[in-house]
Order: structure tokens, then C-alpha cells, then sequence
């Protein structure tokens, strides 16, 4: 079943196209989707992460998240929307067919849940170009450009594809009924681990963690975050596929969890260091984001709550613990955000979508248990096939080009080194 559009939908005007009914107003709803879920890419995340880098870094994390785009967008176009939506006759439960390659019978024509094929296509697009571009946190200012040209590229094809494909594909996950309504598990669970195994197999950047690393634009940090908040309304809203009641719960219980997390993160930091920062508190934002969208499309107001009270306590403690006590240089903390607020949400998703505790429902014939029981499985073996096959893309690609740059490229900074130009001539 996809629990993207599991929850009953709103009538809308609808046309007939070639024996389909096109929905308008759905379509309309998600061409700005899709508009907004690529706008928190570029420029959203490139300006958050490129805030938080030092200055002779900045231009590398942009060209990263620009290359990325374009990179994801042609393999998309190629082959990689078959591989996750097609058909894989018996090899389905795991990974689809090449049917659709070239976006092949995906012409003008094609209708897919009420709205043009293309479009769905492009929205899946938007979602497989912001995973690996949230990775790009994890190995940040130390990484090789070509090395993150052809991570971009296997990861894509070797990792998120087969996840997508599991869970929105109607793969083995979908068959199992999990639930994940917008990304919890195919983008953050998946984008936190890999970006934790990239710390680990590259290492600590150059005085990790006794020189002090503080973001070297936090007005670019803020902006990029504000825009992540407005695009994240079409990642999670947009992902009722509708312009409906689904859609609007999802985009309320979005904002709700958003402003939770960052109020929580807030007074942590208050408490703690005797100042509230504006790192912090868009920090949290992201982490009530990343911990919500799973469950969006499942949970009420009540429920948004909660899941961002707890993503902002946990993912807090978490990122003290990757950085202070494991000492990991995971530098824009992926995986104690995105990754940790991700395994929180899908998990709670199983409870929190139970009628019993305010939810929408869980599956029919479902209980809170058993459903927490499939939501742990797909919790875990996503966990480890991210792990695995993350290790295996970067050592092979450190065999063949090189990971890393060396100690003189990495002091002078990735700018000049590999894109000849500076973010600042002052």
C-alpha cells in the first residue's frame, strides 16, 4: 500500500486525458510542491551549509549542492525513476525495472495518482536530489570534488533507489505496511548514516576537535534555514500527492513539530551555555522538521508536539554525544539530526498514528505493537544497507581516485584548490 495517499482524498474538479482523470487542482497543488521541495535545495540548503563552513570553503559546499542537482536530475531522467517506480516483474519486492528508463511511456499522456506522470516523476526527483546533497554534511571540507561527483552518483544508484523502491515502490517495506509518509526513513535515516560512515572512513578535518570551527556567516545560516522551513511544506504537504485535507494536516503538524524543536533546542542551550544562539535554534527546527516527516500525513497538532519536544531533546543530546564524547567529525551534524530524528519519527510513528493517542489510524486490522514491530524492521535494515553500502562506494572510489585532500589542500581550502575562486574578495 502507499501511505502517501492512504488517507482518504477530497473531491476535485477532474478532466478526462486519454482514458484518465487528470485532477487540476492536485496538479496544481503539486507543481508548487515540487517547486518547493527543489527550492530547498537551491538555495536552502546550500546556503545553511554553506553558512556553517569556514569562509575558504563556502563555494565548495554551493558547487556540491549545484553539481548534485544536475547530476541526480540526468541519472533521474535515465534510468533511476525506473529502478525505484517500475515495474520489476519478479524482482519487485526489491528494486524495479528498467521499463521506464528515458522516461519511457511517461509522455503528456501518462497519469499517475490523479496527476500527470512527469510531474510525479519530477516531484521523486526533487526528494532523490536533497539526500544525497544532505550527505555532503558529513565529509565537508575535506573531500575530494571528484570523489563527491562519483559518491553522488553510485549512492544514488546503489542506495537510495533500492530504499525508495522499498517503501514508495511497492517493494518488500510497503508490502510489510510501513509507514513513512514524506522521507523519515528513505531520506534522513538514510542521508544520517551515510553521512556517519563518511565521517568515519575520512576522518577528522585538520585540528578536529580542539580548533575551534564556528560558521563563518550566520545570516547566510539563517536564511538558508528559513528556507528549508517554507520548502519543507512541500516535502511533507506534497507528499499527500493532493490538495486536500491530508495535505493540510501534514503541512500543519509540519509547522507545529518545526516550532517545537526549536523552541525546545532554545532552552536547552539557554540553560546549558546562558545564551540562546541562532544556530541553535534553526538547529532544532531542522531536527522537529526531519523527526515530523515521517509521520506527517498520520499525526495531529497533539502529536506534532510531541514528536518535536522529543526531537529537539534528543537530536540536542545527540549531536554532544557524536561530537563532544565519540569525538566523530561529522561536521553539520547529519546523523545526530538527520539521522537520529529520523529513527525517532518513524518509530513513533507506529504509536503516535494509533486513534487511541489522537492519530489518523493505523493500517487497517493493525495494532500499535505489531505496527512498531514493522516500523522497527524498516528502521533497522535501512540503517544497514545504508551502512554497508556506503562503506563499500567509499573505499571503492578512494582506491580509484583518492577521498581526501591533502594537508596543504585542505589548509589552503577547497575553493581555491578545486574551483580556482573565493566565496569573499574583501
Amino acid at each position: 500500500m502507499n501511505y502517501r495517499i492512504w488517507l482518504p482524498t477530497l473531491f476535485f474538479p477532474t478532466v478526462a486525458w486519454a482514458g484518465e482523470e487528470i485532477n487540476m487542482a492536485n496538479t496544481a497543488w503539486m507543481l508548487t510542491a515540487t517547486a518547493l521541495v527543489l527550492f530547498m535545495t537551491l538555495p536552502g540548503l546550500a546556503l545553511f551549509y554553506g553558512g556553517i563552513v569556514r569562509t575558504k570553503n563556502v563555494l565548495s559546499i554551493f558547487m556540491h549542492c549545484f553539481a548534485i542537482t544536475c547530476l541526480v536530475s540526468v541519472l533521474w531522467f535515465g534510468f533511476v525513476y525506473s529502478l525505484a517506480f517500475g515495474d520489476g516483474g519478479p524482482y519487485q519486492d526489491w528494486i524495479g525495472g528498467w521499463g521506464k528508463s528515458l522516461l519511457n511511456g511517461v509522455g503528456v499522456d501518462a497519469v499517475s495518482n490523479g496527476i500527470p506522470e512527469t510531474l510525479f516523476a519530477t516531484f521523486q526527483m526533487t526528494f532523490a536530489i536533497i539526500t544525497p546533497a544532505l550527505v555532503v554534511g558529513g565529509f565537508a571540507e575535506r573531500i575530494k570534488f571528484s570523489a563527491v561527483l562519483w559518491f553522488s552518483i553510485l549512492w544514488l544508484i546503489l542506495v537510495y533507489a533500492p530504499v525508495c523502491h522499498w517503501v514508495w515502490g511497492g517493494g518488500w517495506l510497503a508490502k510489510m505496511g510501513f509507514m513513512d509518509f514524506a522521507g523519515g526513513s528513505v531520506v534522513h535515516i538514510n542521508a544520517g548514516m551515510a553521512a556517519l560512515v563518511s565521517a568515519l572512513v575520512l576522518g577528522k578535518r585538520r585540528g578536529f576537535p580542539h580548533t575551534l570551527m564556528i560558521p563563518h556567516n550566520m545570516t547566510m545560516v539563517f536564511t538558508g534555514a528559513a528556507m528549508l522551513w517554507v520548502g519543507w511544506f512541500g516535502f511533507n504537504a506534497g507528499s499527500a500527492l493532493a490538495a486536500n485535507g491530508a495535505a493540510s494536516m501534514a503541512m500543519l503538524v509540519t509547522h507545529m513539530a518545526a516550532a517545537a524543536g526549536s523552541l525546545t533546542w532554545m532552552i536547552m542551550e539557554w540553560v546549558r551555555h546562558g545564551k540562546p544562539s541562532i544556530l541553535g535554534i534553526v538547529t532544532g527546527m531542522v531536527a522537529g522538521l526531519g523527526t515530523v516527516t515521517p509521520a506527517a500525513g498520520f499525526i495531529t497538532p497533539i502529536g506534532a508536539l510531541a514528536i518535536g519536544l522529543l526531537a529537539g531533546f534528543v537530536c540536542y543530546h545527540a549531536t554532544q554525544i557524536v561530537k563532544r564524547i565519540l569525538h566523530i567529525d561529522d561536521s553539520l551534524d547529519v546523523s545526530p539530526v538527520h539521522g537520529v530524528g529520523g529513527v525517532v519519527g518513524t518509530l513513533l510513528t507506529g504509536v503516535l498514528a494509533a486513534p487511541a493517542l489522537g492519530g489518523l489510524g493505523l493500517p487497517s486490522g493493525t495494532s500499535m505493537l505489531s505496527q512498531l514491530g514493522v516500523q522497527s524492521i524498516g528502521v533497522v535494515v535501512i540503517l544497514a544497507w545504508s551502512a554497508l553500502l556506503t562503506y563499500l562506494i567509499l573505499k571503492g572510489i578512494d582506491a580509484l581516485v583518492g577521498l581526501r585532500v591533502s594537508t596543504e589542500e585542505e589548509t589552503e581550502g577547497l575553493d581555491l584548490v578545486f574551483h580556482d575562486e573565493k566565496g569573499y574578495n574583501l
